[in-house]
């Protein structure tokens, strides 16, 4: 399945059972109707890397409405059992600053994700919402290799790529930040999920 979707839907798309964590999904981000939920995200510590803590609601808004579109952006809402957990961001790099920076290949894919404040600890959570969003990617065998450019002072993320396959190819100067350019292939993934002890063994 192609995540740009041309069609406007807000119907699950895609469920996962991640052992030892849980059910999630995944459904296209409902502008407006989900801007109160994500400027709650965005503007929470938590989320100072995202780069939007001082947005207003129609700042969101004008933000997300954008991207849902875009011809070559799309943004979905995960859900852990059925509640919002989590928000992707998909891309493609080669229509975005970031194609600038490398030479982007066929099949390439960016993402960005942030997992919503928690309320309760889960462990091994942030993995588990990282093996999500690749299977999904994944799905479309169009998508051969995911694309990332967390900033450089964002250890959490870094290790969490790791662990999922990522493999770092250097820093880059971006507009907006001085990020770490990782991939991370269809194969690579797979060989880190034999690799992986369970996620509740290994958070």
């Amino acid at each position: 399945m192609n995540v740009f979707l041309s069609a406007p839907t807000t119907a699950t798309l895609f469920t996962q059972q991640v052992p030892g964590v849980g059910e999630f999904a995944l459904r296209p981000l409902a502008v407006p109707a989900d801007i109160p939920l994500l400027h709650g995200w965005v503007t929470q510590p938590h989320a100072s890397f995202w780069g939007m803590q001082q947005a207003t609601p129609a700042e969101v808004e004008a933000t997300y409405r954008a991207l849902q579109q875009g011809e070559h952006t799309a943004c979905y809402l995960g859900l852990y059992h059925d509640q919002p957990a989590f928000l992707l961001e998909c891309y493609r790099p080669e229509h975005d600053v970031l194609g600038q920076h490398y030479p982007v290949a066929a099949g390439d894919i960016g993402m960005h994700f942030l997992v919503a404040p928690a309320t309760q600890r889960i462990a091994g959570f942030t993995r588990a919402v990282m093996r999500v969003i690749l299977a999904f990617l994944f799905r479309d065998p169009a998508n051969r290799r995911v694309v990332v450019e967390p900033d450089v002072r964002n250890d959490k993320i870094h290790a969490i790529n790791r662990h999922a396959g990522f493999v770092c190819q250097g820093e880059i100067a971006l507009p907006h930040k001085r990020a770490q350019l990782a991939f991370c292939t269809r194969e690579q993934h797979q060989a880190a999920l034999l690799a992986a002890r369970p996620i509740k063994e290994s958070a």
